[in-house]
C-alpha cells in the first residue's frame, strides 16, 4: 500500500468532491407552479383570510399567464427573458417565495445552477419557507454557492443549515472546505477539530474522512502542529499499520531529531508494524548503531531482509551484519560489569543508562527498567532519554499503565515522540484497541 504521508491524498478526498443537490422542494427536483388566487376570490371568513398567502395585484396579472408557460414545459431559454418581468412585479414576501420557486425551477430545467442559486436564495430572503423547510433549502444554497466558488456565502449557508437542524449532508465538512478552497488552511483545521472535538464529547463516532482529510491538508500544507494533532487523533481513533506509520513519518518530515531520540521513534515503528520501506530500515540502523547495540541491530536487519525492503548484498548490510556478529557476544559477556559499575557508588547518569541500553538491546527489559530508575535518580541524568526507554521497557513487560504514566512525563523535544508512545501504551492497555480521549494538542 502506499504511504499515505508521502501522498496523503491518496487516500482522501474533498467533502465537496460530489456535490448532489440536497434540495427537493416539491418532486423531482422542480419546483411546481402555484396557482394564485385573485384578491376578489378571497372574500372568506376571517381565519383563512389571515392564513391566505399575500401576492400584490400586479404580480397575480404577471406570474397567471407566465405559471401557465412554465406548466406547459415552455422551453426555458424564452422563459428565462421574461424573469426581469417577474422579479419587477414582486414586491410582497408572498411574491418573491413564488417567484424564486419558480425562477429555480427554470434553472433546473436548463440545468443553469447560477439561476437555480438565485431562485433559492430568494425563497430565502423572502423569509415565507417554513421553519422545517429552512435548514434543507439553506444548505441547498450552500451548496449552490460552493459550486460557484463562492466561499464566504457557502460558509454562511451551510452555518444556517446546521442551526436548521439540518446536518445530515455534511455541512460540517463542506464548511472546512470552504476555508481550504480560500487558502485559509488553519482556520479549516481549527473548524474541523472543533466539530471532531464536539463529537468526541457527545461520545459519537469521529467521520474517518474527517480525519484523514485534516491531516492531509495539515501534511501537505507544512503545518506541523497540526499534522502532529491530527495523527494523533487517527491512531487514536483508527488504528493500523499504516496509520501508525504515517504518525510517525509525521515527526521524522517535520522534526529534526538526533539519532538518540530517532531510535526510540523506529522502536515505535518496530511495534506497530510500521516499518514500511528500505529508508526506515536503514535509518533505525544508523540510529541504533550495530557498534552500541548489536542485538538490536541484528534483529531489524533479519526483519529487513524478510520484508523484502533490505538487500543482501548491499554495502550497508553487509557490513552491518558484520559488524553485529562480531560484537554480539562480547557485549552479552559485559553485562554483568557494565550493571556492576553503573550501580556504584559515585558512577554517573550515562553509566546507568548505557547499562539500560544494553539490556534493551539484549531484550531484557525489567533489567532495562531497573537501570533507567537507577539513572533518574542521579543529578546528570538526560531525564526526557531515561523517561523515555523506561517507558519502553515497561511496554515491553506489558505494564502499560505504567509506561503511560511514564510517557506522559516526558517533556521537551521528545515530548511528541513520547506521546506517540503513550497512545501505543493505552491501546495495548484496552487489548489493543484504541480509547477515544478528548483531541489532544501537540506538545510544544
Amino acid at each position: 500500500m502506499q504511504s499515505f504521508a508521502r501522498n496523503p491524498k491518496a487516500r482522501t478526498k474533498r467533502f465537496g468532491s460530489h456535490l448532489a443537490l440536497a434540495i427537493a422542494l416539491i418532486s423531482g427536483g422542480a419546483v411546481a407552479t402555484v396557482a394564485l388566487e385573485a384578491p376578489a376570490q378571497a372574500q372568506k371568513d376571517k381565519e383563512k383570510k389571515e392564513a391566505k398567502a399575500d401576492y400584490s395585484k400586479g404580480f397575480i396579472e404577471v406570474y397567471q399567464p407566465f405559471a401557465k408557460r412554465l406548466e406547459a414545459q415552455e422551453d426555458p431559454a424564452a422563459l428565462k427573458a421574461e424573469i426581469p418581468t417577474l422579479l419587477g412585479a414582486a414586491q410582497t414576501a408572498d411574491d418573491k417565495l413564488v417567484a424564486g420557486q419558480a425562477i429555480y425551477t427554470i434553472g433546473a430545467r436548463s440545468e443553469d445552477t447560477a439561476l437555480q442559486r438565485q431562485g433559492v436564495e430568494m425563497m430565502l430572503e423572502s423569509g415565507k419557507v417554513s421553519a422545517a423547510d429552512q435548514g434543507r433549502m439553506a444548505f441547498a444554497a450552500g451548496q449552490l454557492a460552493y459550486q460557484a466558488e463562492d466561499w464566504t456565502a457557502a460558509r454562511a449557508r451551510f452555518e444556517q443549515a446546521i442551526a436548521g437542524g439540518f446536518e445530515t449532508a455534511n455541512a460540517q465538512g463542506l464548511i472546512a472546505e470552504t476555508y481550504f478552497s480560500e487558502g485559509n488552511h488553519a482556520a479549516g483545521l481549527d473548524f474541523l477539530m472543533q466539530a471532531i472535538t464536539a463529537q468526541e464529547e457527545a461520545g459519537q463516532p469521529i467521520d474517518e474522512n474527517w480525519i484523514q482529510r485534516g491531516f492531509a491538508i495539515a501534511y501537505n500544507n507544512q503545518l506541523p502542529e497540526q499534522a502532529t494533532t491530527f495523527s494523533r487523533l487517527y491512531v487514536t481513533h483508527y488504528p493500523s499499520s499504516d496509520v501508525w506509520g504515517d504518525a510517525i513519518a509525521v515527526q521524522r518530515s517535520f522534526y529534526d531529531y538526533d539519532d538518540q531520540a530517532l531510535l526510540d521513534l523506529m522502536r515505535l515503528a518496530e511495534r506497530t508494524d510500521s516499518l514500511r520501506s528500505e529508508r526506515d530500515y536503514v535509518d533505525y540502523i544508523a540510529a541504533a548503531d550495530p557498534r552500541r547495540l548489536p542485538a538490536e541491530v541484528g534483529r531489524v536487519i533479519d526483519a529487513g531482509l524478510a520484508a523484502n525492503m533490505l538487500k543482501q548484498g548491499d554495502v550497508l548490510v553487509t557490513e552491518a551484519k558484520a559488524t553485529t556478529q562480531a560484537q554480539t557476544a562480547s557485549a552479552r559477556a559485559d553485562l554483568p560489569e557494565l550493571e556492576s559499575d553503573a550501580r556504584a557508588s559515585g558512577a554517573n547518569a550515562l553509566l546507568a543508562t548505557a547499562a539500560g541500553d544494553m539490556y534493551l538491546n539484549f531484550e531484557q527489559p525489567a533489567k532495562a527498567e531497573e537501570m533507567y530508575q537507577l539513572a533518574l535518580t542521579r543529578p546528570d541524568v538526560d531525564t526526557a532519554r531515561a523517561l523515555t526507554r523506561l517507558g519502553i521497557a515497561q511496554a515491553d513487560q506489558g505494564k502499560f499503565a505504567e509506561a503511560k504514566a511514564t510517557f506522559d512525563k516526558v517533556e521537551g523535544t521528545r515530548a511528541p515522540i513520547a506521546d506517540l508512545w503513550a497512545l501505543y501504551a493505552q491501546a495495548q492497555a484496552s487489548g489493543g484497541a484504541s480509547p477515544a480521549p478528548a483531541a489532544q494538542t501537540p506538545a510544544q
